[in-house]
């Protein structure tokens, strides 16, 4: 890994710890699934399962600790494994697929979170059950994220993903 993709990392990182610390006010809408996806989608899966754990620990410094910070380290590093092996395909990929992907993503992070309280409790389904009106808050947000920012962020690091990974042109 070199320097300019530690500071695109670094970038990354910051922005999803900002923006998770903005919208806390909001259950589970928050920009840091989307983020992960992108970072994914444009330098692979390593440095999306890097910034998963980057966020999940530096942002858990400002929002509070717990056995969750592990599992939630385990879902984005999934999501973020996920859309690195998506974003190796050759070609370029429609949004519609990445924003049909991110309301997965929302769902999928959902579900693994739900398995910490079996692994506690040994009663799965109530809690995650209770918990889908939260897990569609967060697709839905990830959804309307990856619509803001993947142009945006894509657009920056053009340069850099067609090095890489010989992305088209995302214009």
């Amino acid at each position: 890994m070199n320097t300019y993709k530690l500071t695109l990392l670094a970038l990354l990182a910051s922005l999803a710890v900002v923006g998770r610390s903005v919208f806390a006010f909001l259950p589970n809408v928050q920009p840091v699934t989307s983020l992960i996806i992108i970072c994914g989608l444009l330098l692979g899966p390593i440095a999306a399962m890097i910034l998963a754990l980057l966020t999940a620990f530096l942002s858990n410094m400002l929002l509070g600790m717990g056995i969750w910070t592990v599992w939630q380290v385990v879902s984005w590093a999934l999501v973020g494994l996920i859309s690195g092996w998506i974003g190796k395909y050759p070609g370029r990929i429609p949004v519609y697929v990445i924003v049909i992907f991110a309301v997965f993503s929302g769902y999928l992070y959902g579900f693994v979170i739900s398995l910490t309280t079996y692994s506690i409790t040994g009663k799965f389904w109530p809690y995650y059950l209770a918990g889908l009106p939260f897990d569609t808050y967060h697709a839905f947000g990830n959804a309307v994220f990856i619509i803001l920012l993947y142009p945006i962020i894509s657009y920056y690091f053009k340069k850099y993903a067609n090095n890489r990974f010989h992305l088209q042109n995302t214009n």
